[in-house]
């Protein structure tokens, strides 16, 4: 997934502001996902959910305003109940700027962890 940095986006010291690498690996997970054929709106109308469990990221380099970030996203493990997903993100110079990991837990509408049907994990281990 490419994402243009704003202004809005940056801090006071003119690079993106830490807590909005959250927003784009959401939106980076909702691409992968969508490119697989799996829509948050349809499996929530199926009583299944996720969650995010974890959350890890290491800011490498700074990205600044007007940036073009790319975000390689990939599924790395997958559990009965859960899926761990880890992203590249490099700017437009291809040097990587931050590296990430997510842990998404699947649930059912009572938000309690529920295992993953077989044809969701199948679309979630397509590369």
């Amino acid at each position: 997934m490419k994402k243009r940095i704003y202004y809005y986006d940056t801090d006071c010291g003119g690079v993106v502001y830490y807590a909005n690498y959250l927003k784009y690996l959401e939106e980076a997970r909702t691409e992968y996902f969508e490119k697989r054929g799996i829509f948050v709106k349809d499996i929530w109308a199926k009583g299944i959910g996720f969650v995010v469990a974890r959350q890890e990221i290491d800011y490498k380099l700074p990205a600044v305003y007007d940036d073009v970030l790319e975000i390689d996203t990939r599924v790395k493990n997958i559990s009965r109940a859960s899926a761990e997903f880890e992203y590249d993100i490099r700017n437009q110079k291809a040097q990587v700027i931050s590296t990430a990991k997510t842990v998404l837990v699947f649930v059912d509408k009572n938000l309690k962890p529920k295992a993953i049907p077989e044809d969701i994990k199948a679309k979630l281990a397509a590369h």
